[in-house]
């Protein structure tokens, strides 16, 4: 798995664009200027809005121009990194283009400088927890990982710590792949293919060929893995890496399967036991996808099978998916604010055997709500509608489960907790972005985290049971 040399980059003396001062862009700014880029950095978002960044910006010697963006600045460029959150069809761009200038997401301009090999993981849903159970795994067994991308880190503030042994595990968007240019990973994995992300792609189509482009430069050294039971995904099976597979339904010739309840990894003749079902704490079908991909991934990338069976034991899960917030007289809070499309929402209530409360709403994405209806009927008692896009998806669910219009998470979840009796669940899985009330999904899950432990305190009800298992 030990890639020839990558292209060569020259920063030094360079006029680089960053475009969007976001968490990304920032890192990726602060990055070029220390390699001695001329870099200017440019937001919509005034001064004010951006003061903290601002400041760390200026004092690493980068040009800012917020409130706005200059078009004869995309044209001076000798590269454009545009943050995740910028379409790559905003006009400067496709202006900057036309006249050859290079446009690259941060992941193309991080892989150049990062040593080590690379682990991507992209899919509609799951990328998150996937992303880090591998690396969880891959520390179990004593390998240096390094974990980040659209997890939190972006890749691009690994590279300092990243060496010839180091393994990177990262997380990588569509956002991010239809900006990439000769990005190869030496290990890649997509999990899964559902609509989401329309509003900015255009199309599934779209969207589609963008999360495929993870496969674009690999090589036969390298490897693939996909999802055996996810048809949509498979489609796009490449010819040229390796390919393993992960099923749960059915055994594959490589790759990871259930062969009863043990985890199996089977590469040609050889076969091994990773792990067993009984050792995967994550709820939910979707979660042992979720195991059976991180498993394969760390295998190609050396884990050993014990190693792989103790990373699966001990792993905490990830704030936001399905994450447990607390149990007040008798009524659990689970927190999926990453479920930010229907399928993932979808599988947040596949999750539980019924007497769900669930929170929906938020920015609409494009989505068709209407595929909830059957698990709603089933798995529901009541709907709580949030945020911009509440009237659209009442408009589709209506008569599925009864619906109130909360309008605000505040509402929905002490409307929630008045009408839940022991033993039910109150979901946030908003099936919806959520930008129209929050910075983001984090944003989301803190504000609901934050709320419930409001109720815990507040609530009149003693035996409260919190996240960390304990009782008061």
């Amino acid at each position: 798995m030990n890639a020839p040399l990558k292209p060569e980059v020259q920063l030094r003396g360079k006029h680089v664009l960053v475009v969007g001062l976001a968490r990304t862009g920032v890192a990726t700014a602060l990055f070029c200027a220390s390699r001695g880029a001329r870099v200017t950095a440019t937001d919509a978002l005034t001064r004010t809005e951006l003061v903290g960044a601002a400041a760390k910006l200026e004092c690493a010697g980068v040009a800012l121009e917020l409130g706005g963006h200059r078009g004869e600045s995309f044209l001076a460029a000798d590269l454009i990194v545009p943050s995740p959150g910028v379409p790559f069809d905003q006009p400067d761009l496709i202006a900057a283009r036309k006249q050859g200038i290079a446009v690259w997401s941060e992941i193309e301009l991080a892989w150049r400088f990062l040593r080590g090999r690379l682990l991507a993981i992209t899919g509609s849903n799951g990328k998150t927890t996937t992303t880090a159970l591998t690396g969880h795994i891959l520390k179990s067994a004593g390998l240096p990982a390094l974990v980040g991308g659209n997890i939190g880190t972006p890749l691009i503030s690994l590279v300092e710590d990243s060496t010839d042994a180091s393994i990177a595990v990262v997380e990588v968007s569509s956002f991010q792949l239809e900006a990439i240019v000769a990005f190869r990973p030496d290990v890649s994995v997509f999990l899964n293919l559902t609509p989401d992300h329309i509003d900015r792609h255009g199309s599934m189509e779209a969207y589609a060929a963008a999360k495929a482009r993870i496969f674009e430069n690999q090589r036969r050294e390298d490897a693939a893995v996909m999802n055996a039971d996810d048809p949509p995904s498979a489609r796009y099976a490449p010819s040229r890496p390796r390919l393993y597979w992960f099923s749960r339904n059915k055994e594959v010739p490589r790759g990871a399967f259930l062969r009863g309840d043990d985890i199996i990894f089977c590469d040609g003749d050889a076969e091994a036991r990773l792990a067993s079902r009984a050792d995967i704490s994550l709820r939910g079908q979707h979660n042992l996808e979720n195991v059976l991909a991180a498993a394969t991934a760390a295998c190609l990338a050396g884990a050993a099978p014990a190693a792989i069976a103790e990373g699966v034991r001990s792993f905490p899960g990830v704030e936001h998916r399905l994450q447990f917030v607390a149990e007040i007289a008798g009524v659990q809070f689970y927190n999926d604010s990453k479920a930010t499309n229907v399928d993932a929402t979808e599988k947040a209530l596949e999750a539980f055997p019924g007497n769900v409360l669930i929170i929906l709403g938020g920015k609409d994405k494009g989505s068709d709500y209407r595929p909830l209806r059957p698990l709603l009927e089933r798995r529901a008692r009541r709907a709580y509608l949030i945020g911009a896009a509440a009237e659209k998806i009442a408009g589709q669910i209506e008569g599925a489960v009864p619906l109130e219009r909360s309008g605000t998470l505040d509402r929905a979840v002490r409307s929630a907790f008045a009408a839940a009796r022991p033993g039910d669940v109150v979901l946030l899985a908003p099936a919806c972005a959520s930008f129209d009330q929050f910075q983001n999904f984090e944003h989301r899950g803190r504000a609901f985290v934050a709320l419930v432990r409001e109720l815990a305190e507040t609530s009149a009800v003693p035996r409260v049971r919190d996240s960390a298992g304990g009782r008061r």
